[in-house]
Order: C-alpha cells, then structure tokens, then sequence
C-alpha cells in the first residue's frame, strides 16, 4: 500500500510537473503527501572568495528562499484543491549535501517523486533523481518534464529482463499494476538474452495471480538501443506509466547510472517508476 509520499519541489517560477503528479498519486491511493524544498547556499570558489561581499551571499539565500516559499505555496494551494492531505518542509543545504539528504529522507516515506530536469534548464533535477534511487531504498517516480496529465493507468509498462532490480520494481509497482487497466510485461531481446527471460510467462502468471490483466510482448531492438526501442513502444501502444530495475552503483559516492536507466530518465515521455 502506498500511504505515504514525498516529493522534491523544483525552484521554478510556474508549474512543478512532479509536485502535481505527486498529489494526484496522494489522491489516487488516499495518501498523505510531504513537500521538500531545499534552499540552496551559494557555491563560491575559493579563488574568487575575496571579491565576493557578505551581502552578495545573502542576497543569493534570500532569492533561493524566496522560491522555496513560493514553491511551498504552490504546493499547500493545488493539495488543498485536490482534497489531498499533505504537509512540506523547507531544508538550507548546499547542493551536493541536498540530493544526499533527500535520498535519506525518503527512506522514510512509501515512495519519493522527482522531476526530470528540462533540456534547456539548468536544474539539478538529475542529481536528485540518482540521489533518490541509489540513496532511498525505496521506489522513485521519474515525472517527464513535459508531463501535464495526473496519474493514468490506463496501459502501463512492465520492462522485464530477469534481473534483481527489474524484481524489486515489479514487487514496489504493484499498487500501480494492479489498479492498471492493462499491463504490458515487456521484454527486449539484444541477442544477449538469459535462457530463463524470454517467454517471460512465468511473470505473466505471477502478476495474473494477482488479479492483474497482463499481457506479454517481446520486441526487438534494433542496434541493441534498449532505451529508444522501449520508449518507442511506450509512444506506439499510447502507454500511461512504465515501470523498470533503476540499474548502476556508487563508486566512491558518485552516482553512476547504467546506459538503459540515464536513456530512459534523459528521453522519457511518460511517468518511471525505478527501484534499485
């Protein structure tokens, strides 16, 4: 049961996509959901420290809490209108400290949501996102930062390869499988296919076991490009939500994705939810 959220709030001046899936995920499920906003202290290399005045660095935190406050405000007023109970937090942290931070915070929590950081946008949407699926423990929501529906779970996505992580996705994503009115198990053959994942019929009837309505397809893809041969089924079957193993490690505390997982996150078009 998904009964409690937490979600990063991006420092944008108009709509937050991952605040507002995140309250129509609360609505959906009847959970409460927590708002985190980081004010950020300014970053000041040493080289240029002395030229830089003490009221400089405060004029810097009070724009950043300014946002934080007004992202704080967005989010209390759509949870209010959407009849969500819900709750925030604002936290002052350098940017690296942050995205740490809010991977132990959503420890706590049933599920955390962030944003995927806009193309032209100088966000730290990506590392929130890392820092979220490798820190947490728990299954994360990728929002495309495009995303202006709520939560839909009319055609959803299962991406399965037999791996650890694609498990651990499948057992965190079944409130959303089972409220699905269809799911998809899909598998991509590369060529480097394991004897015991390409009918993928024994997770039909796992998730069928469930009273879930399941569907098995293989496709191929072509150039062995995992990523654009998911998404591109995802556009052509008009898929709502995907779920998929969030796959990678930590070397050295510096987050490295694995090549399916930044494709997906870097062109995503619907919903992810990624557990590792």
């Amino acid at each position: 049961m998904i009964k409690d959220i937490v979600v990063n709030l991006a420092l944008v001046a108009d709509h937050d996509p991952a605040a507002a899936f995140a309250i129509s995920i609360a609505r959906t499920f009847g959970a409460h959901v927590t708002g985190v906003v980081f004010v950020y202290d300014p970053v000041i290399s040493p080289s240029i420290m002395d030229g830089v005045s003490a009221e400089w660095i405060d004029a810097q935190r009070d724009e950043s809490l300014t946002m934080a406050q007004t992202a704080i405000a967005r989010f209390d007023r759509a949870a209010e209108l959407a009849g969500v109970q819900a709750g925030h937090r604002i936290i002052e942290a350098t940017l690296g400290g942050a995205t740490d931070m809010f991977g132990r915070i959503a420890r706590r929590f049933d599920l955390a949501v962030v944003g995927q950081r806009e193309p032209d946008r100088m966000s730290p949407a990506d590392l929130f996102a890392e820092g979220a699926l490798f820190e947490s423990g728990r299954p994360v929501v990728m929002v495309p930062y495009i995303q202006k529906d709520g939560l839909a779970l009319d055609r959803v996505l299962m991406c399965w390869d037999g791996s650890r992580t694609a498990a651990r996705a499948m057992g965190d994503a079944l409130p959303f499988l089972a409220r699905a009115a269809q799911v998809d198990v899909v598998i991509v053959a590369t060529g480097r296919s394991k004897s015991d994942e390409i009918p993928g019929a024994d997770v039909g009837h796992h998730l069928a076991r469930h009273g879930i309505k399941v569907d098995v397809k293989r496709i191929v893809a072509e150039d062995v490009d995992v990523p654009n041969t998911i998404l591109s089924y995802a556009a052509d079957v008009s898929a709502d939500f995907m779920v998929m193993g969030g796959y990678g490690h930590s070397r050295l505390r510096e987050f490295v994705l694995g090549g399916a997982t930044r494709g997906i996150l870097g062109s995503m078009t619907v919903p992810v939810l990624m557990s590792h």
